[in-house]
């Protein structure tokens, strides 16, 4: 795509572009804007950079001490306000979680100064939208939108805050990295499932996903698992031992590029208890990668069709988790089935098509014709 010279700027706001899901709906989303000519600020509050972007850098975690105390959070603040005075931004994104209503209260009233649209990126929208359904009003009815990437969490903010600008767009997969990094070699000899997440993280439930692949035909057959993530392994290294598969079990730790073991797994499997939207089955599928997942809230029902491109499992049954991890590797025909379907399955979520419903959202009529003729 040839990037024209239109007139419009927009700065992206995030903790980071390195980590998580949020992050990575950001950086892909300035890759796009950038790709079609808007003038793309990606400006962040912690000095962490891993994902690949396209546009500016504004790192305000450079102005970061050890001590993170409130002359150094205050000191970044007005870093950003500066950076949005100086700048006359058509609209900021804010990608960032916003647990401290004050903060946000100022942040929303005082330092954004332009048409601001505001993400949701979890089923917890306590994260992101004080509980007090009457400050969320006061710090987000008045504001350009919010976004909610599924309609089930749409319907979540609307019904607790009574906001009338809700919309729903959902993230977007950035087909062009996965292809670029999924044929990285591995030296991994053996066949295995993967799950990614951290390793301590509650939601994640890989406790449960260790004792489902334990009482599965998975081990006998000797098909491994492998989990890519970060944090304390050892309360799950020891589920594993009880269990009788530590050496089936195997903790990679994070990894900047996940593709290359993902394309490489018979199947993805997500325990999670609940998602914001489940990236990580955009990225499986558009690696041609089978999924299976609980049915939780939210986002796996609308990535999964099931027995077309994975499995959608009871929400929480372990016993029908166990079962369709046994049906996925011993039914030859669903398997090649759900594979041959996976990358057709992800195409409403190509980052070229969450993009333009960005565009139509910003009312970006111009840049928007242009760029429907060129894709």
């Amino acid at each position: 795509m040839i990037k024209q010279n239109f007139k419009y700027k927009i700065a992206l706001i995030g903790y980071r572009l390195s980590g998580g899901g949020s992050e990575k709906v950001m950086a892909a989303l300035s890759i796009f804007f950038d790709k079609i000519g808007i003038d793309v600020y990606n400006i962040i509050i912690l000095d962490e950079v891993s994902y690949p972007y396209a546009g500016k850098l504004v790192n305000l975690g450079l102005l970061k001490d050890n001590k993170n105390g409130f002359v150094d959070k205050y000191k970044r603040l007005i870093a950003l306000r500066n950076c949005l005075n100086a700048n006359d931004f058509d609209y900021i994104i804010d990608f960032r979680f916003r647990i401290k209503p004050i903060q946000e209260l100022i942040v929303s009233r005082l330092i954004y100064n332009t048409k601001t649209i505001f993400t949701v990126h979890s089923f917890l929208i306590d994260h992101y939208m004080p509980n007090n359904s009457l400050l969320a009003r006061f710090m987000y009815n008045h504001c350009y939108a919010n976004v909610a990437i599924v309609e089930e969490m749409k319907e979540l903010i609307e019904r607790k805050h009574n906001l009338k600008n809700v919309v729903t767009i959902s993230n977007p997969v950035n087909l062009e990295e996965v292809n670029e990094k999924c044929t990285e070699s591995i030296e991994i000899e053996f066949d295995y499932i993967i799950a990614i997440g951290q390793y301590e993280s509650p939601i994640k439930q890989f406790d449960k996903l260790i004792l489902s692949y334990a009482n599965s035909s998975l081990p006998h057959k000797n098909i491994h698992l492998i989990i890519l993530g970060k944090g304390n392994k050892i309360p799950l290294e020891s589920i594993a031992e009880a269990s009788g598969i530590s050496e089936y079990v195997h903790f990679l730790e994070y990894q900047n590029n996940p593709f290359k073991y993902i394309s490489k797994a018979k199947f993805l499997v997500l325990t999670s208890k609940n998602e914001g939207f489940a990236n990580v089955l955009l990225e499986a599928l558009a690696c041609e990668t089978p999924v299976i997942a609980f049915d939780c809230p939210c986002g796996p029902s609308v990535i999964i069709k099931d027995k077309k491109n994975g499995i959608l499992v009871e929400n929480q049954n372990l016993q029908k988790l166990t079962e369709a991890m046994n049906l996925l590797e011993s039914d030859e025909s669903l398997y090649l089935h759900c594979k041959q379907n996976a990358l057709e399955s992800i195409k409403p979520f190509l980052l070229n098509t969450i993009g333009q419903q960005w565009l139509e959202l910003m009312k970006m009529e111009d840049i928007l014709s242009t760029t429907k003729l060129e894709l």
